[in-house]
This record gives C-alpha cells, sequence and structure tokens, in this order.
C-alpha cells in the first residue's frame, strides 16, 4: 500500500489493489489464523481496506492520481480503526506510517473513512476495548527504571524481529531468501514443522494472535507456559512470516511484547506488574514498526488507559531509538522502498533517438 502511495502508475496500482487480491487476502489470512499460524489479521486490513476505497474511487469518477492517494491512504487508516476498534490509531497511523507527512487535504476523507469503519464496527462487535480496562499506573521516581528496561530490551528485540523478517540480500539470511525462491513449497512446509515443534514445546501457546495470552499477561492473569512465551511467541512470529503467509504483525508483536514486559516485571517487584507488561507491549511494538507515535495511541486505546500516557510515550521512543541498531528503517518503509525500486528496474525506459554529431 505504500509503494502504490509513491507509485502513481495506474497500472501498478489496479495489480497491487485490486478487489481479487484483497479478497483472496482475506481467505489465505483466515486460513492461516484456523491452522494456527503465528499471524495478525491487520495487515491484511490495512490491504483490503485500501484495495477497497481505491475501487471505490475509480468507481466513481476520481482517476485523477492524488484524488486516487487519498482514497488508498483512507482505506489503509480505516483497516486499522475497524481491526482494533481504535480510530484515533487509525489515523495516526496513516499520518505516521503510510502517508509519512500531513496534508490537509486528506483530513476530510480519512477522518470520514475512519468514522464510517468505526462506526460499521462498534455495529458488529459492540464498543469494547481489545484488551479491556487496564487499571494501573507507573508512580514517579524509581518505578521509572521500567521504562528504561523495557525501552531498551523490547526495543532491541523488535528490531531484530524487524531485521529476520526483512530477508537483507547479504549475509545469513540473505541464504534463507535464496533458498524460500528456489523451493518455496519445501521451505514453507519446513516453517510450519518449525511452528508445529514450537506449539509441541509451549503446550499450544504460540499459535494465532497471542491475543488471549497477551490479555492475560496484561489483566495479571495465569498463562502457561508464561516465563519463555515472550520469546517462544517470536519465534513463531518469525518462522511464520518467512514462510509467506499473507498476515499482520501488530497482534503477535502486541503478544511478544506483553510476555517480554511479564518477565521483566520479575526483576522490578516495586513496580505494577500490569503497568510493566503494557510498558512491554509499547515498546516491542514501536521497535518492529518504527512507528513510536502510532505504537503509543494503539497502546492506550487498546487499554484503555490514560494514566499512562507519559510512560508509554517515553518507552515507545526509547525503543524506537533502540531498535534502529539492528532495523535503522522501519521495517514497512523498507518493503515499500524495495517494491519501488522493483518497478523501476522493470519498468521499460524510452530509447533515445537524440542523433549524435562528429566533432569539427
Amino acid at each position: 500500500m505504500i509503494a502504490t502511495l509513491h507509485i502513481e502508475d495506474e497500472g501498478f496500482r489496479a495489480r497491487m489493489l485490486a478487489m481479487p487480491i484483497a479478497i483472496g487476502k482475506m481467505l489465505l489470512t483466515l486460513i492461516a489464523l484456523a491452522v494456527g499460524a503465528s499471524i495478525g489479521r491487520e495487515g491484511p486490513t490495512v490491504h483490503v481496506g485500501a484495495g477497497l476505497f481505491y475501487s471505490l474511487g475509480r468507481r466513481f469518477g476520481f482517476d485523477d492520481p492524488k484524488a486516487a492517494s487519498r482514497f488508498i491512504l483512507a482505506g489503509g487508516a480505516c483497516g486499522i480503526a475497524a481491526a482494533f476498534n481504535t480510530p484515533l490509531a487509525g489515523v495516526v497511523f496513516a499520518i505516521e506510517e503510510l502517508a509519512g507527512t500531513f496534508e490537509h487535504r486528506f483530513s476530510g476523507l480519512l477522518l470520514t473513512a475512519v468514522i464510517v469503519g468505526g462506526v460499521v464496527s462498534l455495529g458488529i462487535m459492540g464498543n469494547y476495548a481489545y484488551f479491556g480496562t487496564v487499571l494501573t499506573n507507573l508512580p514517579l521516581g524509581h518505578a521509572w527504571l521500567a521504562v528504561l528496561l523495557c525501552g531498551v530490551i523490547c526495543g532491541l528485540l523488535g528490531g531484530l524481529f524487524a531485521r529476520l523478517i526483512l530477508l537483507s540480500r547479504r549475509g545469513p539470511l540473505a541464504m534463507v531468501g535464496r533458498l524460500r525462491g528456489r523451493a518455496p513449497v519445501l521451505f514453507a512446509g519446513g516453517c510450519g514443522l518449525a511452528l508445529a515443534l514450537l506449539g509441541v514445546f509451549t503446550h499450544n501457546a504460540v499459535y494465532g494472535t497471542g491475543y488471549d495470552q497477551a490479555r492475560a499477561f496484561v489483566q495479571q492473569a495465569a498463562v502457561t507456559p508464561g516465563e519463555g512465551f515472550g520469546i517462544a511467541k517470536l519465534l513463531a512470529n518469525v518462522v511464520s512470516y518467512w514462510a509467506g503467509i499473507p498476515g499482520g504483525i501488530f497482534s503477535p508483536a502486541l503478544a511478544v511484547g506483553a510476555g517480554l514486559g511479564h518477565n521483566i516485571a520479575h526483576f522490578l517487584p516495586d513496580v505494577p506488574p500490569a503497568a510493566v507488561v503494557l510498558l512491554g507491549m509499547s515498546a516491542y511494538l514501536s521497535g518492529v514498526t518504527g512507528a513510536p507515535l502510532t505504537s503509543a495511541v494503539i497502546a492506550m486505546e487498546l487499554s484503555n488507559n490514560q494514566t499512562m500516557v507519559i510512560p508509554i510515550m517515553a518507552v515507545c521512543l526509547l525503543a524506537r531509538a533502540a531498535a534502529t541498531i539492528f532495523s535503522p528503517t522501519p521495517v514497512y518503509k523498507d518493503f515499500a522502498e524495495r517494491m519501488v525500486q522493483e518497478f523501476e528496474r522493470q519498468r521499460p525506459h524510452p530509447v533515445s533517438t537524440n542523433a549524435t554529431t562528429d566533432k569539427p
């Protein structure tokens, strides 16, 4: 979707945002979740929303590339807002992560799309907080050590996860990419086997989005297994993404962050555990996506908690700084840049017909 905002070629947009692609992505994501893949649904909802709005815009005569960009952006924001019941996060995500800038001409369509998506979500799911209301706070003082620990540890691991799924063209990860390209079916089968083994070792805790485990951690309920869940879920996310499954990384990232926050809370006995878990979720998501403002807003809306605003914003900013050690460019931006470069390489260049003249 980010690539289509940068490439105003009608053929490229029609190919990337076609309705069959959106429908196919929805079906494949549902199948993947049904069989236990460690993925989320938010990435697909962004893509589906963008494709749907782009098709509607074209249907009603908005053929201008700039106008089409506004529809694409609004559809992506609507997808995030509807997936989490977080309208404010949808707007912030569109500005910070998708568009990378704010233009007042986008605001009307963007807000309208988010409002409509929110109303439809309310009609179907009701008014709810994704993780329920989290009644916790972080007292000013030594408790803020949790911000430092969560920001550094979860930020570094979030950046490492982003580096692992990017599959750089050099180094050991390049070998993984080449193997997947040469034998995609066999490689995907190996990823499925690795995920199944992780599921056996964790008593089936790593399958799916990780929503139940993350909610249990933040609500201070028992989780089995609890201590190693964060790292195990991180590995499950990596192998699921390597397999090429069309799934999102938001929900699984929140689950990993919750597990890591739960571990960090053991070293801070005087700090409310739920507060540390919430900080871990926010920090890891910021490290993975490279979008600290979006991560902070999502964490606050998902937990219906406004008392943690300052600590959450601080930990997201610190985590983003720590993540740059492994992933200097935000993961979505990096993927989009690769698509843009590939499009530029494949696009035919006009042949020059200028005749050369001989020097006197």
